[in-house]
């Protein structure tokens, strides 16, 4: 869905379920999606006059203003002020001709009986008069069974039963619970939106010793911007001058400044807190990290849940399962002799009718999920879909890659250990040679410790030839006295060079050999992460009941650093498509609620694959791309949290569910039986509506 519409004066959360249903049977409109929450429309056409055509059929007041791709996840919201102030004024006037109604309706009908009517019917239209018109256009294009023709139905009729006392005031009251109900559903919204309001507006771009102000979107990757003290960072960059303290807390909900000096890497969005910096920017805003977590957010409710998708199928059949309900009240007791009489039925017919609108549940389900998504990118947690949450609160075991994940990464030689006659300066000389035709941390770090022990690769560059990379193994390098492999053990034995025993006191190991000669090995290290420790076991509190980890490092480095965290089952020297057929293996095991954490490129194909793909943020724009969930950070105890966030959401979705099915079916069992009236009627409808939109709110705290 490639074009994105803002949508306003669209106030009925049924009115925009039939709109979706109505533009999804035009099929030059594509897939559409349109959200109440967030009140946007998202669409294959580019057709903003037949799109709104269309959805004038269904309500007539509604209005669409094309979101420029520019801004896709920084909508400028405007709000119709004068629209609300008519409404309201309009439902004052009508409460107070209501109140000399209950207080003169009797002197009025001994005066006048058409003086009467006409104070009742200009309180009656002056609140209802949105209704009336909705329920008009309702019945022109056949639509019987909507919020609007119902209500008008029961009132109306009402009218018509001598009980202009209880229209009134049932069309009133709707009218007030409707203000009430989008007033909070507004609030809602602002308090959701207010979380993504990181977007930077404006940019300085340093041109010589002078800057210019600009659209962050006009600034080109490598040009030099200049952030002055408390202004957002607005785009991606490298220190290249100044120092200062940064504030990341609005993209990784860390609230600890970070520490921003020479070649940080700092991302747009954060907020510079203390001195002038100067960055040299290494992305287009559209791939920054806030434009990132924008369209994450933005585009997570186009995903719905089972239960929003069940409930807006529900809705379809619940509300003409009442209507025909309230026919049989109405005619079958007086048809089979009930002394009560015609006038008696009918009343609690219509006051069914009033209970006839499923808007507690359209309304406060669809908000409930946007703002467990909004609640957890507060806390640095992007959740690309509604549906997401329904599979992270069921997750029975987690499959967890080691480096980058529940390592630092950062990889650092610990010990040489050449073989035979060799020293331990010529078996680093001949790994850095190697190495430096590889990008991979592992390779990095020989280069580095052979640079601090004097060693330059460059004076070997011309002597050695084109490296071949085998994926997961290592390197292959033609070299003047002959082909030197530097790699584990699985590309050792692929050229038949048998290895020495190491026993399990090493980590990831390096081996080396020349034209099928072992040669040595180096042992490379990498620190267990400090959160990785609570993270587990705070996996084990919430009931998740296994830990997996799947790596691509050798069984001494994998078990190592599994032991040592308490992973229950450790796979090692996985390349990609045995990391994912093990995967396979475990969501067959777990019924298919298996999460997998990692944050390289090789981790793809399982991210994509697995109940719930987490990534990283720091990772690899392959695994962000294939994950449901990016943890800005690189704190794996954000998994649990996610967790939390999905039950704590799951919980309120399914407390409003009951509130609402609860109050409808008893107030229906209370007007069927002449225990409820029109007023107790039109409290249930709207108050549950308010209850359950407002509950939904708590899920952002």
């Amino acid at each position: 869905m490639s074009h994105k519409y803002e949508v306003s004066k669209l106030s009925c959360a049924h009115c925009a379920v039939q709109i979706q249903e109505h533009l999804q049977q035009n099929p030059k409109f594509g897939k559409v999606d349109l959200n109440f929450a967030t009140l946007t429309l998202r669409t294959d056409s580019d057709d903003i006059a037949a799109l709104q055509k269309e959805m004038q059929k269904i309500e007539a007041q509604v209005q669409l203003r094309a979101v420029p791709p520019a801004n896709s996840g920084h909508a400028h919201h405007h709000h119709d002020h004068e629209h609300g102030e008519l409404n309201l004024a309009a439902t004052i006037i009508s409460v107070v001709l209501f109140v000399l109604y209950l207080l003169y309706s009797k002197q009025l009908r001994e005066w006048s009986i058409m003086g009467e009517y006409a104070i009742a019917l200009t309180a009656y239209f002056l609140a209802g008069y949105n209704v009336l018109k909705a329920a008009a256009q309702s019945l022109r294009r056949g639509v019987f069974f909507d919020e609007n023709t119902l209500m008008s139905i029961a009132t109306l009729g009402a009218f018509a039963i001598d009980a202009m006392a209880e229209a009134i005031g049932v069309m009133i009251f709707y009218k007030i619970g409707e203000l009430i109900q989008d007033k909070a559903v507004h609030r809602s919204r602002n308090s959701i939106k207010s979380l993504l309001e990181i977007q930077p507006e404006f940019a300085h771009l340093a041109v010589g010793t002078a800057t210019t102000q600009v659209s962050p979107e006009q600034v080109a990757v490598g040009s030099e911007i200049v952030v002055k003290v408390g202004e957002k960072i607005p785009l991606d960059g490298v220190v290249i001058a100044g120092e200062s303290r940064v504030d990341n807390s609005a993209l990784t909900g860390e609230s600890k400044p970070i520490s921003a000096k020479l070649g940080a890497e700092l991302w747009a969005g954060a907020i510079n807190l203390q001195g002038v910096l100067r960055l040299r920017t290494t992305k287009a805003y559209a791939d920054t990290t806030v434009a990132r977590i924008l369209d994450l957010v933005e585009n997570a409710s186009a995903k719905k849940a089972q239960t929003d998708k069940f409930i807006t199928r529900f809705a379809r059949y619940y509300t003409p399962i009442v209507f025909f309900l309230a026919l049989g009240v109405a005619l079958l007791p007086p048809l089979l002799g009930s002394p009560l009489g015609w006038q008696a039925w009918i009343y609690r017919a219509l006051v069914l009718l009033v209970m006839s609108c499923p808007c507690a549940l359209l309304i406060s389900i669809p908000l409930g999920y946007f703002g467990g998504i909004g609640g957890a990118s507060r806390r640095g947690i992007l959740v690309k879909g509604a549906n997401v949450f329904d599979a992270l609160h069921k997750l029975e075991a987690v499959a967890w890659d080691k480096t980058g994940t529940l390592t630092q990464g950062v990889f650092e030689v610990l010990n040489i250990v050449p073989h035979g006659e060799l020293s331990t300066a010529d078996l680093l000389q001949i790994a850095v040679s190697a190495e430096q035709f590889s990008n991979h941390p592992i390779a990095q770090s020989i280069v580095q410790m052979g640079k601090k022990q004097g060693i330059n690769p460059a004076n070997n560059w011309s002597k050695w030839g084109m490296a071949a990379e085998i994926a997961g193994q290592g390197l292959e390098v033609p070299s003047p006295e002959g082909l030197v492999l530097a790699g584990n053990a699985q590309l050792m034995q692929n050229h038949g060079v048998e290895l020495p025993d190491l026993g399990a006191d090493v980590q990831t190991v390096v081996y080396l050999a020349q034209k099928g000669e072992y040669l040595g090995y180096i042992n490379i290290g990498d620190e267990i992460k400090s959160q990785s420790f609570a993270a587990l076991g705070e996996l084990r509190r919430l009931g998740v009941q296994k830990a997996y980890m799947l790596t691509g490092d050798s069984r001494a480095a994998g078990h190592s650093v599994g032991q040592k965290l308490g992973i229950d089952q450790v796979f090692a020297e996985l390349l990609p498509p045995a990391k994912l057929q093990v995967l396979e293996s475990l969501l067959e095991q777990h019924g298919n609620a298996v999460a997998f954490v990692g944050d390289g490129i090789n981790d793809a194909p399982a991210l994509a694959r697995a109940s719930v793909g987490i990534a990283m943020g720091q990772g690899s724009a392959a695994a962000l791309e294939s994950a449901d969930v990016v943890l800005m950070g690189d704190d794996p105890g954000k998994v649990a949290t996610a967790i939390q966030v999905s039950r704590r959401t799951q919980r309120i979705i399914k407390q409003n569910i009951a509130l609402a099915l609860v109050v409808k079916s008893v107030f229906i069992g209370f007007g069927s039986f002449g225990l409820a009236g029109m007023w107790e009627a039109v409290f249930a409808d709207v108050g549950t509506a308010l209850l359950a939109v407002l509950n939904a709110t708590r899920v952002l705290r």
